[in-house]
């Protein structure tokens, strides 16, 4: 028998119930923006699918969040009756106006029975605030003890014309602020191993207040789809004699690795005319550097930002899928996206996605964050050739489907609820039975 609070590995490895829960849970969302089409960032669709997803396993949700840039608080379309909006209008800065949304949150309390459960996404729900409830668990996407590696990188890829900046001394800061207040969130769930591991050993939380959960997407969306692929291939005018196509998606913008991944293509298409023939690369996303990759010519094919179907069928349409972030924070959602459409992927070797992610060569590759280190995997993944892709892509997916699926993410998230709303009563959520094989 496990004692789930007090498991210290991620909660995806477990394999929980898929039968309605035996409780059905009044839980209160937290969380800075709701997504709007296909501009939503990672913390916004992690939202969206996790808490829509308990809203249909039977779960009374409110979502506390602001107002659109316009100002307006139209409720998102929902066939749920059971997903409740309280928008309130956001500070200067665009966050949550934590004395309008906590008196929201007051008389939504006392408004038939309380809430079982708090579930603020990062900092929305500020520490000044969350020190009171104690069913709480907030969700880190990012903690700057992990940038400090971005910041690392971004200075040694900074030229000589750019002035230094005072990144790292800023973030020894950011630390200890947050090593500080963190223990005013009663539960931490992390979305990486890595982040698990810093705030247990460097955040210095309480193990049985530490929780892993892998961010998960939609496996009904993203999953291997041949036609779809060639069709949107077709529609996007890549030829078939392109033996290698290569998928970046994502913000297009500088600590996301796209003047690494400019300065790398532009130089391998410069020196070696056989791979500019025989490749092509193809960029989901918005962001400044979309013009930048206009400017490598017909090799490379900028789409803008897709919907989520489109994007499917984008993955389906590549051979290799590259991320090429500096942003050690997090589990990015395009690499698992990618992985359960089955294709092999290459990233960054920061520590949450080679410790989570991308875990062996059998299913992928890592570089580290040079442009010569970036050619070589480049080059490498061209010689594999497709069939070499293919077996990656299909290792991949396994892992994918192991850990990475919403319904894997969404099982344990509701086990944590369930758990943290019942600790003191009779109710046995907090205890798993370990099968015998």
């Amino acid at each position: 028998m496990i004692n789930l609070l007090s498991y210290p590995f991620a909660w995806n490895h477990l394999i929980f119930s898929s039968n309605p829960p035996s409780k059905l849970l009044k839980i209160a969302l937290f969380v800075k923006k709701w997504p709007i089409g296909s501009h939503a960032g990672g913390l916004e669709r992690h939202a969206m699918t996790l808490h829509i997803a308990l809203a249909r396993r039977g779960h009374e949700l409110h979502i506390f969040t602001t107002t659109s840039p316009a100002g307006s608080s139209v409720i998102p379309k929902s066939e749920l009756g059971n997903l409740y909006f309280h928008f309130t209008k956001p500070t200067p800065g665009g966050y949550l106006d934590q004395a309008s949304v906590w008196e929201q949150f007051q008389a939504e309390n006392k408004t038939g029975s309380p809430f079982d459960i708090v579930h603020t996404e990062s900092v929305s729900l500020r520490y000044t605030r969350s020190r009171n409830v104690t069913k709480l668990a907030v969700s880190w996407h990012g903690i700057a003890y992990e940038t400090i590696h971005s910041d690392i990188i971004q200075e040694l890829l900074r030229s000589p014309q750019e002035s230094q900046a005072n990144a790292l001394a800023e973030r020894v800061n950011k630390v200890v602020e947050e090593v500080k207040f963190f223990p005013n969130y009663a539960h931490h769930i992390a979305t990486s191993d890595h982040a698990g591991d810093i705030l247990k050993r460097v955040y210095m939380i309480p193990e049985e207040r530490v929780h892993i959960i892998l961010n998960g997407v939609d496996e009904d969306v993203f999953r291997p789809d041949i036609s779809a692929g060639k069709e949107f291939k077709k529609r996007h005018g890549v030829p078939d004699s392109k033996s290698l196509v290569i998928g970046l998606a994502g913000r297009l913008v500088k600590d996301k690795g796209h003047p690494l991944m400019f300065e790398a293509l532009k130089q391998i298409m410069a020196e070696n005319s056989t791979f500019q023939e025989s490749s092509i690369i193809m960029v989901a996303g918005d962001g400044p550097w979309a013009a930048r990759y206009r400017e490598l010519g017909e090799n490379v094919v900028v789409l803008g930002p897709l919907k989520q179907s489109e994007l499917a069928s984008f993955y389906n349409a590549i051979d290799l899928f590259v991320n090429p972030t500096l942003r050690a924070q997090g589990l990015d959602h395009t690499l698992i996206e990618a992985m359960l459409s089955g294709k092999p992927v290459m990233a960054t070797r920061l520590a949450s996605i080679v410790g989570s992610v991308i875990v062996g060569s059998e299913m992928g590759y890592t570089f580290s964050p040079t442009v010569n280190a970036l050619k070589k995997v480049i080059y490498e993944s061209w010689v594999d050739g497709r069939e070499v892709l293919h077996n990656k892509g299909q290792v991949a997916r396994q892992r994918g489907l192991k850990l990475f699926t919403a319904t894997k993410m969404v099982a344990a998230y509701e086990r944590l609820f369930l758990c943290i709303s019942s600790a003191n009563s009779d109710d046995h959520f907090c205890q798993y039975q370990q099968s015998v094989n």
